[in-house]
């Protein structure tokens, strides 16, 4: 900045106090499509000047000293005959942590593989390495209120052997992880500013979500219901454990270090039910050690084949724990939503969604928080947000969810050079003013005055934290409330987005523009949403189902996407369903089975209708290989002209319902073949294992 210098000299312009505000640095904003076009043009492969490949890209610290000799920067195709970007068949959990210690980036981004449209997003799916291939790629963040596109080249840092020195696969040619690192490391200023983070920043860039963060310490009594909800619906989950002087504890945790969790199961025990949570380690390897570990002799008191679909005896990072240990060795969980109506009971509705950016100013807006300065708190930015009832909430005469978030952001491009400062926000129930002050003060949008603040108290405790993100969660009821964001100290600048969350509501910035702010709807796309309410309370009166209660359910689900034809399940069809994901053979489904099925069920149906391009409601030969194919799942023709001839009418063609028998069954047997397999080749099984997962499936 030219002003800088000027600063220095006694004849400065600017007053006592005050200072010349630095704001965020943007991002460098590259056209991919632009940038490919010309470089197929010229044929030559791109090279990012803004991004170069040598050591001012990866910092200027530590990370420099750990870097191996004679490093060298290579393209894939130079690192793998057949270099593969994304590959759709390959298990999510593929991606291992490098050299750079981020843990929750790596944990936040195998979070992410487990929604596909999400994560599709984040990663463009129509690049390659042979197709218009021009050594450039693309990646989309939502930085700071906004989704940004960052584009690099394809160089990566290798060591002499040529294995990448960052993130890397287990698949030796799949190169997407490798490649968002370094688009998320430009974005930051470095890998180096890649090193320290948390888990919850990670999901909210790769989403644009809001997060709840629960201190399992203090869990609320309902959080195997929090993390049901979390699992089969849309959310992105991931915890830390404590801070400790030993790196790998005895227990196999690692101290200090974030975990995916990447699912949950109520098993069946000989002595009763038991709530486990699966994690993963972004190292890929290094396991909890205790019980409903790979090795514990809990698995023998399950029944075989929920035994062999659930345990995986190898080396991989993933692992089970009771929900009881988790609550005990992990600090805290925190869970990433589109919308925020996991903590809400007002699931599936309509939300909005206001934001507005602001910036604490020295001498000007940086007032501090209430309890370090009295005098100087009501200088901060302040809004007035007018929460309203909707006509159908039954909740809206009592109280209504709001979910309030404030974002700092430094004005270093730099993530990690300049420290977090403490920041939160106070909440004021408007009606005080309402009384305290005439009409004509109301409808002159001005802000408060300091004895507004000497008189009355926030509605709740103020918590100040030094992290990128403070959120809370609200009851309120319908009226109007003034947020004020703050730091702790006084006279501390920074830029802020603050991004309110609620059924309905109205955000507008006091003492400044005095028009509102337009507030977007959101509404979580999950079609299981909309059926959720009624199959708890069908769960309540029948905890487990039969075939025919299935049925039955089943064909009165109306299939609002299916409208070429009605849709009906036969009973022997819901025998063969329930027979396959039935794991501890009750001869019932529970409804956490029925939810396994319930997400299945829509991506099978998702998948079915694209590849039904004749709109018969049956797929022939072709169409069910590419419809397989869509779902991930690689198998040779052989095996689909047999399960064609098995589950097809006389000409071969398959419905909808035998779609879903088919799936399942490839689906279970090949989780049940790599939980077994100790060298991908082949598995060992007892005859009772044996029958139970061929006869009864």
């Amino acid at each position: 900045m030219p002003f800088l210098p000027c600063l220095k000299k006694k004849k400065s312009p600017v007053p006592l106090g005050k200072s010349i505000f630095q704001k965020h640095t943007p991002p460098i904003q590259q056209n991919y499509q632009a940038l490919l076009e010309k470089c197929l043009k010229d044929k030559c492969l791109f090279t990012d000047d803004n991004f170069p490949a040598d050591n001012s890209s990866i910092g200027t610290g530590v990370l420099l000293k750990k870097l191996p000799r004679n490093l060298q920067w290579k393209r894939p195709h130079a690192l793998h005959k057949s270099p593969v970007f994304y590959a759709a068949n390959r298990k999510q959990l593929d991606l291992c942590q490098g050299l750079v210690e981020n843990c929750w980036f790596l944990a936040a981004l195998e979070a992410l593989t487990f929604h596909q449209d999400i994560l599709a997003a984040v990663v463009p799916q129509n690049q390659s390495f042979e197709r218009k291939y021009a050594g450039i790629f693309h990646f989309r963040f939502w930085h700071f209120g906004e989704w940004v596109d960052v584009v690099v080249d394809d160089r990566l840092p290798v060591t002499e052997a040529r294995e990448l020195v960052f993130v890397s696969s287990v698949y030796k040619n799949v190169f997407w992880g490798a490649l968002l690192e370094k688009a998320y490391a430009k974005l930051y200023g470095s890998y180096e500013d890649l090193q320290i983070g948390r888990v919850s920043e990670a999901l909210v860039d790769f989403t644009g979500g809001v997060n709840t963060r629960i201190k399992l310490a203090a869990a609320p009594a309902d959080l195997w219901d929090i993390l049901t909800r979390a699992t089969y619906s849309r959310s992105l989950m991931g915890c830390h454990t404590r801070l400790g002087t030993t790196k790998v504890l005895k227990n196999g945790l690692v101290a200090g270090h974030a975990y995916t969790v990447t699912g949950i199961r109520k098993v069946t025990c000989q002595y009763g039910p038991e709530n486990l949570v699966r994690l993963r380690n972004p190292w890929g390897k290094i396991e909890w050690k205790g019980d409903w570990s790979d090795s514990s002799y809990k698995w023998e008191l399950l029944s075989p084949k929920e035994k062999i679909l659930l345990r995986k005896n190898k080396e991989d990072g993933e692992f089970w724990m009771s929900l009881r240990d988790f609550k005990i060795h992990f600090v805290d969980l925190v869970i990433c939503k589109l919308t925020p109506d996991l903590m809400s009971q007002e699931d599936g509705k309509k939300w909005m969604y206001s934001l507005k950016r602001g910036r604490w100013v020295k001498g000007s807006t940086a007032g501090g928080s209430l309890g370090c300065c009295n005098g100087t708190f009501w200088m901060n930015p302040q809004y007035w947000l007018n929460v309203l009832p909707t006509e159908d909430s039954k909740r809206s005469l009592s109280s209504c969810n709001v979910v309030i978030s404030l974002m700092q952001k430094h004005s270093s491009k730099h993530r990690n050079r300049a420290p977090h400062l403490f920041i939160g926000f106070s909440l004021y129930k408007n009606s005080f003013f309402f009384s305290f002050f005439p009409s004509q003060y109301q409808e002159s949008n001005r802000k408060l005055p300091p004895a507004f603040f000497i008189r009355h108290q926030p509605n709740k405790h103020q918590v100040f934290l030094d992290e990128r993100e403070v959120t809370q969660d609200f009851h309120l009821e319908p009226g109007a409330y003034v947020i004020v964001p703050s730091t702790l100290q006084p006279q501390q600048e920074s830029e802020f987005i603050l991004r309110v969350f609620s059924r309905k509501h109205i955000l507008r910035e006091m003492g400044g523009n005095t028009s509102f702010t337009l507030s977007k709807e959101i509404v979580d796309r999950y079609e299981g949403k909309i059926w959720e309410d009624f199959f708890t309370k069908y769960f309540e009166q029948n905890p487990e189902i039969n075939s025919v209660q299935l049925q039955r359910i089943l064909n009165n689900i109306s299939w609002r996407n299916f409208q070429s034809f009605r849709l009906r399940f036969s009973l022997d069809a819901c025998q063969a369903i329930l027979a396959l994901l039935d794991l501890n053979a009750t001869g019932t489904l529970s409804i956490q089975e029925f939810r396994v099925l319930w997400k299945r069920l829509l991506f099978y149906l998702e998948v079915f209708q694209k590849k039904d391009t004749s709109r018969s409601g049956k797929l022939d030969l072709v169409e069910l290989h590419a419809a397989v194919q869509e779902t991930g799942i690689s198998l040779s023709n052989e095996v689909c002209n047999l399960m064609a001839i098995r589950y097809g009418d006389p000409d071969l063609k398959i419905s909808f319902e035998s779609f879903v028998c088919f799936m399942l069954r490839v689906e279970i047997m090949g989780e049940a073949f790599r939980n077994l397999t100790q060298d991908g080749k082949g598995i060992y099984l007892r005859e009772s294992e044996w029958m139970m997962m061929t006869l009864y499936s």
